[in-house]
């Protein structure tokens, strides 16, 4: 999607969006969109609200649009305010959808609750159902998963509803038509119960933010603890979380390292762990298997470093190290004044 096919326009009023489709919110922060964003705008064929900070910025970096509108509402979510503003927006809309990233599950009940519609959670598909004359009235099919994915449970509503899409639910594919993107002015909020008074937003710590939200991931895969017994390898393990750390980066792993023990499975990044969409992700001693992949999202940058240059990560990544991952990372963390914990190398 090339920048001459958007077409911008003047502010407009809330009430813009078809009546009886679907509509994505999404809220960015600093021009920086949320994980599974791309696939809620897909999911709502195109049509979406980004609101917070960067708002325009963040509506030019879609590339699943059609549609966009935007309104820079400022640092630092104010849920029960943005509900307000946002609902008259999309009130026309038989479907709302918000990616199920940390904003997205803040504002999604409120703004449930201000339009008085159902709230349909992490659903994995959500579509709307048109009217059929003498029979049910227009609605929302979905797909919840529930119990880490493990069940998928259909649910039918009689009218509109609101849904929050779980990031990797879908591949968003790239619009290939014009795309409309305007400025939209959102009312003011109505009295009411008020929200938390944001003193400052503080940057969160790496140590143990929420992987989704990383822009910076060190992953490490069964190649990093390669000939290590188990207590080895987890004091490899927490050598790169350490490192990340150092780096103002944070640690993931794949899905053989939680499976074994060596890190928690808080840190698991694939399609059944956490879905990530950082700007660099350095790979140690990961081969690249798909449900793993499956996860990464479309990070700007990857590095692998592997003993195997046929790899699939190192394959697909931007540099590719031909070296031993373990040693590398003990000699990154020597440069950086680590402490590595005994037993690691």
């Amino acid at each position: 999607m090339s920048a001459s096919s958007k077409t911008a326009g003047p502010p407009g009023p809330p009430t813009t969006f078809p009546a009886g489709g679907a509509v994505a919110v999404v809220v960015a922060r600093d021009g920086r969109l949320p994980v599974g964003a791309e696939e809620a705008v897909a999911e709502a064929a195109g049509q979406v609200l980004v609101v917070g900070s960067g708002a325009a910025a963040a509506a030019a970096g879609l590339v699943s649009a059609v549609d966009a509108r935007w309104c820079d509402t400022g640092a630092g979510l104010r849920p029960a305010s943005l509900a307000a503003r946002v609902a008259p927006a999309v009130a026309s809309a038989a479907l709302v959808i918000l990616p199920a990233s940390p904003d997205g599950r803040d504002l999604a009940p409120r703004l449930a609750a201000v339009l008085g519609r159902p709230l349909l959670a992490h659903a994995v598909e959500a579509r709307v159902r048109a009217a059929v004359a003498g029979e049910a009235p227009a609605g929302v099919d979905a797909t919840l998963a529930r119990l880490d994915d493990r069940i998928l449970l259909p649910v039918a509503t009689d009218g509109p509803a609101v849904a929050t899409l779980a990031p990797g639910a879908r591949s968003p594919a790239p619009s290939t038509g014009p795309v409309r993107i305007e400025a939209l002015a959102l009312g003011e909020a109505p009295a009411g119960p008020p929200d938390p008074e944001v003193l400052a937003v503080l940057a969160p710590d790496p140590a143990t933010m929420d992987l989704a939200d990383a822009t910076r991931v060190l992953g490490g895969g069964a190649g990093l603890a390669t000939g290590l017994d188990e207590a080895g390898a987890r004091a490899c393990f927490d050598l790169l979380g350490r490192v990340a750390v150092a780096l103002g980066a944070v640690s993931g792993a794949t899905r053989v390292a939680t499976d074994a023990g060596w890190t928690g499975y808080e840190r698991q990044v694939g399609t059944t762990g956490v879905t990530i969409d950082p700007d660099l992700y350095v790979a140690f001693g990961v081969s690249g298997a798909t449900q793993h992949v499956g996860g990464l999202g479309s990070p700007r940058h990857v590095v692998s470093v592997n003993t195997d240059p046929s790899a699939p990560m190192t394959a697909m990544a931007d540099l590719g190290l031909v070296t031993d991952a373990r040693a590398l990372l003990i000699e990154l963390a020597r440069r950086l004044a680590v402490g590595v914990p005994e037993g690691a190398g």
